[in-house]
């Protein structure tokens, strides 16, 4: 339910504005002046603000300054029953989304009020959708343990390379991160990078995905289609999971690997990719080698530099650096202020046994910042953090 702040001194106006905004299924609050209006969006956020112009006091070019201060995102209605068009037009230059005159027509409010709520909640969804991309591009590994040290130091002189990495480590240790790092700190940086899960993709799919396909291969292949190598053309593409991949896939891969070029499923033409290759996994490799799950040769081909990422189990001093990050990141999507954690809390978190590491982590983060009230305490962390099933023996 929209949340709508109407700053009036006439009370016969505020009350015919709430009954009709109630009406019509909105939260409103009203302010009898601009000072307390003000004092109000400082202590409350709303989704749209209706301001008279002409008040004691303080008048509400004033107040639209104040508001645009406290609270840019959300739009302000200037309304006036005294004020000429130079008005109108100096309210718009301030930063009012629109204004309307008395006596009010009931159909332009609505009118208005809906479409300044539309645009708040694209300005809203555009701000979510950067946070998200933002989040997509930052590959930054954060810690300042020994372990990490040495991941960084490895990525550094690796990364300029064009050697092929395998990262190993266990679900949710972060090997995505060392390899969107190998990838911006490389040369290839300007190219795509291109991820590929390949425990998530069907072993029937898996060739056309990686390789493309062209039309009529198949039943379903309605038109040709590049794969993730050609996608991937100048860049690096990242096999995860790369020890969940078939056999037959596994040999085409190490075909385009020993002579950099692929074919597509259904075709009989070559095609010449210059594609780095960086691959994880969470098994070892060595023992599906020996199960022969997995090809010897390719991993040979993959693992030109092996890195392996540690758990955080291996890391606990980097969980009140991890914590803070977290804290950080969710409050900022949830829309929410920081909360903030006691000592408790973090020497209680390093007392887990994360096994599902940084992205058990983050999960649990998340799940203290909604159930904590104020501050989360290690009262909250032993309570909400399943201690039973985590905390070490």
């Amino acid at each position: 339910m929209a949340k709508i702040l109407v700053i009036d001194d006439e009370r016969p106006i505020r009350n015919a504005l709430k009954e009709i905004l109630e009406y019509e299924k909105f939260k409103v609050d009203l302010a009898e002046d601009g000072a307390s209006g003000i004092s109000m969006v400082q202590n409350k956020k709303f989704d749209i603000i209706l301001c008279d112009i002409k008040m004691p006091k303080m008048d509400g070019m004033e107040v639209l300054e104040r508001i645009n201060m406290l609270s840019p995102e959300t739009p302000v209605v200037m309304v006036s029953g005294h004020a000429n068009v130079q008005t109108a037009v100096e309210a718009l230059k301030i930063g009012a989304y629109d204004f309307i005159e008395k006596p009010l027509d009931l159909n332009r409010l609505l009118v208005t009020v809906r479409n300044a709520l539309d645009k708040s909640s694209i300005q809203n969804e555009v701000k979510v959708l950067k946070r998200k991309v933002n989040k997509k591009l930052t590959s930054e590994i954060i810690g300042e343990s020994k372990a990490i040290a040495e991941i960084k130091s490895m990525i550094d002189r690796v990364a300029a390379t064009e050697a092929r990495v395998l990262i190993t480590g266990g679900n949710g240790a972060g090997k995505e991160l060392v390899a969107r790092q190998l990838h911006e700190k490389s040369e290839r940086s300007g190219g795509p990078f291109v991820e590929v899960n390949c425990a998530a993709i069907p072993s029937e799919l898996i060739e056309s995905e990686l390789f493309g396909h062209e039309k009529g291969a198949f039943t379903s292949a309605v038109k040709q289609r590049k794969g993730k190598f050609e996608q991937a053309d100048g860049g690096t593409i990242f096999l995860d999971e790369i020890g969940d991949m078939s056999l037959p896939a596994q040999a085409k891969v190490l075909r385009a690997l020993q002579e950099n070029k692929i074919s597509r499923v259904g075709g009989d033409t070559d095609i010449k990719v210059n594609v780095r290759v960086v691959a994880a996994t969470n098994k070892d490799l060595r023992k599906e080698i020996a199960e022969n799950n997995f090809r010897e040769d390719l991993f040979h081909r993959l693992s030109v530099i092996p890195i392996q990422v540690p758990s955080l189990n291996d890391r606990k001093d980097d969980i009140p650096l991890l914590s803070d990050y977290f804290l950080d990141m969710i409050c900022q999507d949830m829309g929410i202020p920081r909360m903030e954690i006691s000592t408790e809390a973090l020497s209680e978190l390093q007392k887990i046994n994360w096994t599902g590491n940084i992205r058990e982590l983050r999960n649990v983060m998340e799940r203290l910042i909604i159930l904590s009230d104020t501050k989360i305490t290690g009262a909250d962390v032993r309570r909400y953090a399943n201690p039973d099933d985590n905390r070490s023996r």
